[in-house]
């Protein structure tokens, strides 16, 4: 629609020029080299983005899987720890046991370990038991993983051949289990069943290394076991002074008191 007053329409009114001549209204937007430009920044923004979320969310695993794998380790040591020194100790070295073996095979630090321990924890609750266990902990591997394994049976008998009990893992990923013996003068990596005493001092080492991780989890201890047949004597003897002298002075204040009470009254 035109106006009245001008001659013009309303867009050729806005776009008249100063000399009165009617200009054709341009529309300006992006080239296409802008558009370029804007599309490389962005994907490099995304590629930058997912590549930091990728390394946050591997170290994250990394970090998850080492604190898994030392935990483990720190379990397997404690309780193997734990039996040792609950070691079960008899006036017959007969009625003991205690059996160290390490494989011979290209395997490093791949021990045998078997003995009887004292614990109050019972392998099957819906069974009667004693507080003597067997334990065994040695270490399987194959092509896949490795694994600590512990036995654990609750009826000891040195006339069965075949390991009978609960066979349980306690720790995977386990490279290195190796156990050490000291007999008063040298280290020695077996122990065989007809030595007649028991060494002085045990010494295990675990040792982990899970593929995520350059550097190894190691878990080592050592266990007097002479201090600890020590402690365990002076414990029983000074038990029993207490009840012999609880025994004594009960009796003693029994019978002086019966022996010093009145005088009957037959000689008066």
């Amino acid at each position: 629609m035109r106006s009245r007053k001008t001659g013009f329409t309303p867009l050729e009114t806005l776009t008249k020029g100063k000399t009165g001549t009617s200009r054709a209204l341009s529309l300006t937007g992006f080239t296409l080299v802008e558009v370029m430009v804007a599309s490389t920044i962005g994907a490099f923004v995304m590629l930058v983005a997912v590549g930091t979320l990728k390394a946050i969310t591997a170290s994250a695993e990394m970090v998850e899987n080492n604190i898994s794998t030392a935990a483990e380790v720190r379990f397997a040591s404690n309780m193997l720890k734990r039996d040792l020194v609950n070691f079960y100790r008899d006036e017959n070295i007969e009625n003991t046991k205690l059996i160290g073996t390490a494989e011979e095979s290209e395997l490093e630090g791949n021990s045998y370990l078997v003995f009887y321990t004292i614990s109050r924890a019972k392998a099957r609750s819906d069974q009667p038991e004693g507080d003597i266990y067997e334990v065994e902990y040695y270490l399987m591997k194959d092509e896949e993983k490795s694994l600590l394994m512990r036995r654990m049976w609750p009826n000891p008998n040195k006339e069965e051949t075949e390991p009978r009990g609960i066979l349980a893992v306690i720790a995977e990923n386990i490279d290195v289990f190796e156990v050490r013996y000291f007999d008063g003068e040298e280290w020695s990596t077996e122990w065989p069943e007809e030595m007649q005493v028991l060494p002085q001092l045990i010494e295990v080492n675990i040792v982990a290394k899970p593929p995520s991780r350059p550097v190894p989890t190691l878990e080592s201890f050592i266990v007097n076991l002479t201090r600890s047949v020590t402690a365990t004597i002076d414990d029983s003897e000074s038990g029993e002074q207490e009840g012999g002298g609880q025994g004594g002075g009960q009796g003693g204040g029994q019978g002086g008191g019966q022996g010093g009470g009145p005088p009957s009254d037959s000689g008066t």
